[in-house]
């Protein structure tokens, strides 16, 4: 027999949620939920939606909806609805967002989907909050070195020497490279500086696996700017361990001298707003010239 509340349903993919979200009546509250395994705050938050979710009655129409949404694996809504950090609980009605709230405080949530969807039966008690303590930026991180081989001579030049961290992995991700969390962080933070602009995307600049990598390959080589890469998808270690270290749950990320720039929108955000962003990254002034620095040095996944 169907549950007779509302459960906190999980959304496998961008077209499960395109559905689900044009199906409901204008009328309708949805809860919409992004997470990440990797984030011990988005537990919590876990537990405090499932149980709100159970103190609403389903029913047809639905009035309120829960949806649950593993940030990186559906990118492109989180693009949508711009998440830079999980938890992230946003309310949506007639497809207008209407208030968002971060965070593990059960009652700021209970009180936000009060007030847009009614209160719910009475005698529920949800999870306290959660206090969580940021963990300190990982050391190496915070000391890149300024870089040496700034402006555009010394860019249109520029390939990764045989001493440099490879900017693409030598085993694929069927294999494990048995690294402690240190170790793997220490492996980061030299891959984050491996070159000036480094871009960690879903595939390859020749050959992108989602929409918004490619869009990042293809706003790089309008501005004419050099860059070294990473698939991800070839790594699931440095797929899932970027995300903690860089405290962004999304793909692409662009990093300069060591740096987290941000993902496509901050992107374009900075070139809109600033003429010189990444100018002394560019080959030249003219545009569409940029792209990998020096593909042949790029190491291809075993």
């Amino acid at each position: 027999m169907a549950s007779n509340t509302c459960t906190l349903q999980p959304i496998a993919s961008e077209s499960d949620f395109n559905s689900q979200i044009s199906s409901l009546p204008a009328q309708c509250l949805a809860v919409i939920y992004f997470h990440a395994p990797w984030a011990e705050p988005c537990k919590q938050m876990s537990t405090i939606l499932s149980t709100l979710a159970s103190t609403y009655p389903a029913s047809s129409p639905p009035r309120t909806v829960f949806l649950s949404l593993d940030a990186e694996e559906v990118s492109e809504v989180s693009e949508t609805y711009d998440v830079t950090q999980v938890p992230l609980v946003v309310l949506q009605k007639d497809g207008q967002v209407v208030e968002s709230i971060t965070g593990t405080d059960a009652g700021k949530v209970r009180s936000a989907v009060e007030t847009h969807a009614g209160k719910a039966k009475s005698g529920e008690k949800l999870p306290p909050q959660q206090k969580v303590t940021k963990a300190a930026p990982s050391e190496s991180a915070g000391d890149a070195e300024p870089l040496q081989n700034g402006g555009a001579n010394g860019l249109a030049k520029y390939a990764p020497g045989a001493e440099d961290p490879k900017t693409a992995p030598q085993y694929s991700s069927g294999e494990t490279n048995g690294e402690s969390k240190d170790e793997l962080n220490t492996r980061l933070a030299e891959l984050v500086k491996a070159a000036p602009v480094m871009l960690f995307m879903k595939g390859t600049p020749s050959a992108p696996q989602c929409g918004f990598s490619r869009q990042t390959v293809s706003l790089l080589r309008e501005k004419g700017v050099r860059y070294g890469f990473f698939n991800i998808l070839a790594d699931d270690e440095v797929r899932q361990g970027l995300k903690e270290f860089s405290e962004w749950p999304t793909f692409p990320q662009v990093y300069v001298g060591g740096e987290l720039v941000g993902g496509l929108d901050i992107l374009k955000e900075e070139f809109e707003n600033d003429d010189d962003f990444l100018k002394d990254y560019m080959v030249s002034s003219q545009r569409n010239t940029g792209g990998p620095a020096a593909p042949e040095a790029q190491v291809a996944a075993a």
